[in-house]
């Protein structure tokens, strides 16, 4: 039986209009209406490259220096007393700050780059860095970008710096000690031994998090910067349409992911030497 609410409509009738609604929304799509923002999309997507590179780049950098101190601690004991305590304070910056990157979200750390670090860093005033006419017209021109790409890259070197250190204790200890019993030292047998044969089991971890920057890069839209997730929500707001701007730029988050995957298996170890 049907069920009747207080104006004696048919409940079953309202669901069913209701249903159409929807149905009629989600099918009728007009991709007509992102034409003439196709200079904002192609800016986005360019920005979104832009972030990625300079965050992998960068992140490999910080990660590649805090996972070989994190991974020291398996290294024979310096000679020097001094050299032994700046190993130790260094192994406790890095276990802060990747605790702290890794533990808080990326949209905060994002705020706060932007909003805290930055003026701190690069002011007309009273800049860390930078100050001047200089200083204003980089934050006025290019803020919000420095602001992501640091953001990004500080939050992709805590992670890095894990995987570095995994894949260096994954290799078994006997090599480096077979390294030593060469006459190598720890720098030379992480060089030549250690970092080629664990950089292969690195490669699929090390996309994951490109994969995961590329994604990430939306949020930097947050703090303004055009890239493609502002760009949908700009043709949102304009048309008060979702589903064309937001599903475009999945289809081109979609691509970018996939390109970069395909191109990483090129350097995964191949499966006849996995487990050597």
């Amino acid at each position: 039986m049907p069920r009747v609410n207080s104006h004696g409509t048919m409940q079953e009738s309202l669901d069913s209009t209701q249903s159409t609604r929807s149905t009629y929304t989600m099918m009728d799509l007009r991709w007509d209406i992102l034409a003439g923002y196709g200079p904002l999309f192609a800016e986005g997507v360019i920005t979104t490259i832009e972030l990625t590179l300079v965050a992998i780049i960068a992140g490999l950098a910080l990660g590649i220096a805090f996972g070989l101190i994190s991974s020291s601690v398996n290294a024979p004991p310096p000679r020097s007393l001094a050299w032994a305590w700046a190993l130790k304070v260094l192994r406790g910056i890095t276990t802060a700050y990747v605790t702290f990157f890794r533990g808080t979200p990326l949209f905060v750390q994002i705020l706060l780059v932007h909003f805290a670090l930055m003026p701190a860093l690069i002011h007309p005033d009273s800049g860390w860095l930078l100050s001047g006419d200089a200083a204003r017209t980089l934050r006025q021109e290019h803020g919000a970008f420095f602001s992501g790409c640091l953001a990004l890259s500080l939050n992709a070197g805590a992670y890095i710096s894990e995987i570095f250190r995994a894949g260096i204790q994954s290799i078994h200890l006997g090599q480096t000690q077979a390294g030593y019993s060469l006459g190598l030292t720890h720098a030379q047998s992480m060089r030549y031994v250690i970092l080629p044969q664990a950089f292969r089991r690195m490669v699929p971890a090390l996309v994951n998090e490109g994969i995961t920057l590329i994604k990430d890069s939306s949020l930097v839209s947050a703090i303004g910067l055009a890239e493609l997730a502002l760009a949908a929500r700009t043709v949102a707001g304009a048309y008060s349409r979702y589903w064309e701007p937001y599903l475009a730029i999945s289809a081109i988050y979609l691509v970018l992911t996939l390109v970069l995957s395909t191109l990483a298996k090129r350097l995964e170890t191949p499966a006849y030497q996995r487990g050597r």
